[in-house]
């Protein structure tokens, strides 16, 4: 199957059929911001801006990656691009391999720079790709949206468990090094099953400039590729997703395993403000998500712009709530570790007591 139609089989997908983790959750509801009553602040006085990787944003936020390579995909493209700039804020594009395969589909991508000419606009391509399409493929996706950074995705549970899927692992790391040679920023991003401190670090030693954990409690990938399979009656693919549909690492523990001096993205069912702000008290940058974009981008910029703005007031409760009148106090806000997340954080080897006394 050619990648464009295989792209819009997954945004038709993930608009219309319950594709989030079944079992296991992002683990936001293991974290407690600690409530000050007394606040000390006044809650329109404060500021959720944030400067990201050499781009100032008006909210510690960006639209994951979510579409193009399709004809039918400008138009979603191009709500999500005028939003986000409307907003201040930035966003990805969906894998750019169906671009490279048939340029007739660069214009799907090219929209978004078209539409959003001051946001923060990376460019998307597998870790599975790059190795065939070198240096110059990349610099063609760089051109296309004129990025200002590059984000190699990590999707090796959705290639395991698709029929045509690229199974080939070996040498990525030596490939993701190869890009980081390049001048322009390199974000890794995981795509639903989370990064551990191990990769996280060979990932900072290869020279990446920002880390998406891109961890379990949002969209799965391995879920989304079940449907396909039932589509076309294949059973043993349909069982293979069916049982790897939530593995991986949450996206709160992968926040902390991912913590190694590097700017990290938070991704992974954030689907609030009070999400964000914990995010970002456990140790994030800035937080991510598409899922919830879907529908809204499909029925125009407006949509998006309504969503985000109350994903932003909930940010700013949340930070009036814990008497943060900026973002860099909310990095240091006290917070609570419970549940599961403690137990797994615990049993890694992370001491989660700082997060409760600072």
């Amino acid at each position: 199957m050619i990648t464009s139609q295989r792209k819009m089989e997954h945004l038709d997908i993930c608009a219309t059929s319950p594709v989030e983790s079944r079992k296991v959750s992002a683990g936001f509801e293991d974290v407690i911001l600690v409530h000050r009553a007394l606040p000390e602040i006044s809650m329109d006085a404060i500021d959720i801006s944030v400067d990201f990787m050499g781009k100032h944003l008006d909210a510690p936020f960006m639209i994951a990656s979510i579409t193009g390579g399709h004809s039918g995909t400008i138009a979603i493209n191009a709500s999500l691009a005028k939003a986000v700039e409307e907003a201040g804020i930035g966003m990805g594009v969906g894998s750019q391999r169906a671009a490279i395969e048939d340029p007739k589909q660069e214009d799907s991508f090219r929209v978004v720079r078209d539409e959003a000419p001051t946001a923060f606009i990376y460019g998307n391509v597998g870790a599975a790709q790059i190795r065939e399409y070198g240096i110059e493929g990349i610099e063609k996706m760089i051109e296309m949206i004129d990025a200002d950074a590059m984000a190699v995705h990590l999707n090796y549970l959705q290639e395991a468990v698709q029929p045509e899927g690229d199974r080939d692992g070996s040498g990525t790391l030596d490939t993701i090094k190869e890009i980081c040679s390049m001048k322009i920023p390199v974000i890794i991003k995981e795509t639903g099953a989370g990064i551990s401190n191990e990769d996280a670090m060979l990932l900072k030693k290869a020279g990446v400039s920002a880390i998406d954990v891109g961890g379990v409690g949002g969209t799965s990938w391995s879920g989304v590729e079940v449907y396909r399979a039932s589509a076309r009656n294949d059973i043993l693919s349909q069982l293979l997703g069916e049982l790897f549909w939530d593995f991986g690492i949450p996206t709160v523990p992968g926040i902390v395993e991912c913590n190694v001096s590097l700017p990290v993205i938070a991704t992974g069912g954030v689907r609030t403000g009070l999400d964000i702000a914990k995010s970002i008290a456990v140790g994030a940058n800035i937080a991510s998500a598409a899922l919830p974009f879907v529908e809204p981008a499909m029925k125009g910029k407006d949509e998006v712009v309504n969503a985000l703005a109350s994903m932003f007031n909930e940010l700013k409760v949340a930070m009036f709530l814990c008497g943060c009148d900026n973002i860099e106090k909310l990095r240091t806000t006290p917070a609570v570790v419970t549940g599961r997340t403690l137990e797994y954080l615990t049993q890694r080897g992370f001491n989660v007591k700082d997060f409760a006394v600072r």
